[in-house]
């Protein structure tokens, strides 16, 4: 039986999101009580949740029109399939600390302490364990980040994505703006907001799959990630 690994966070009501992103909200639309006719009933018991939050909230995936207005067009549904179904590793820089920056040269040291390489349609997650650190505390928006030479690098590997555990794949104010540029220039996107990374490392290689939802027209979408170990 294969191993799957779930890499993804849960949603929640209130849960955190990127600075000025819509805020989750979440309520009970519909009860079995409702449906069931019962008037004045003593307990409620949900039958359907309503829901209110944005494409880019907890784990989820960047389409290329998020990254640029003159990537217009190039929304979730329109974006390959298989870039979301591929072959995946995870390098560990677990040392990193609040808002510091990960290297081309560094991530190519990892790849060499792992015995790994890049392969072209890769998905490349960077655990930080910045989720088990920080979450939902004052510093969760602290996160480290790639480098801009580190997404120009990833991207002539002719990766399909890379994935990180932080609200953004760079620093922001510092690299973050300018790596979603070169992933828009260049065809590839990221993930953010993923968990379980540090039960990857040191494994190999995993079938990475995360597949958006269609939103027409969506500049991203949430994902339910998972690595699968055969």
């Amino acid at each position: 039986m294969p191993e799957i690994i779930d890499l993804s966070q849960e949603i929640f009501d209130g849960m955190p999101v990127y600075k000025s992103l819509p805020q989750v909200k979440m309520s009970v639309h519909n009860t079995h009580e409702e449906w069931d006719g019962i008037e004045n009933p003593t307990t409620q018991t949900p039958a359907v949740y309503k829901l209110e939050l944005g494409e880019h909230t907890g784990t989820h995936v960047d389409a290329i029109n998020h990254m640029a207005a003159k990537h217009k067009g190039k929304s979730i549904d329109t974006m390959p399939l298989s870039m979301f179904y591929t072959e995946g590793i995870c390098l560990d820089f677990s040392h990193k600390r609040l808002q510091e920056l990960i290297s081309s040269e560094e991530v190519k040291d990892a790849l060499t302490k792992e015995n790994l390489t890049i392969n072209k349609g890769d998905t490349v997650l960077l655990y930080t364990n910045h989720y088990n650190k920080h979450f939902n505390t004052k510093n969760w928006g602290k996160g480290p980040g790639i480098t801009i030479e580190c997404a120009q690098w990833l991207g002539e590997q002719e990766i399909a994505a890379f994935g990180v555990e932080t609200m953004s794949p760079g620093v922001p104010k510092i690299s973050n703006k300018e790596v979603h540029h070169i992933c828009g220039d260049m065809g590839f996107t990221h993930y953010e907001n993923m968990i379980n990374l540090d039960k990857l490392i040191g494994r190999g290689r995993f079938r990475f799959i995360a597949l958006p939802l269609k939103i027409r027209g969506g500049t991203g979408s949430p994902v339910r990630a998972v690595a699968i170990f055969e």
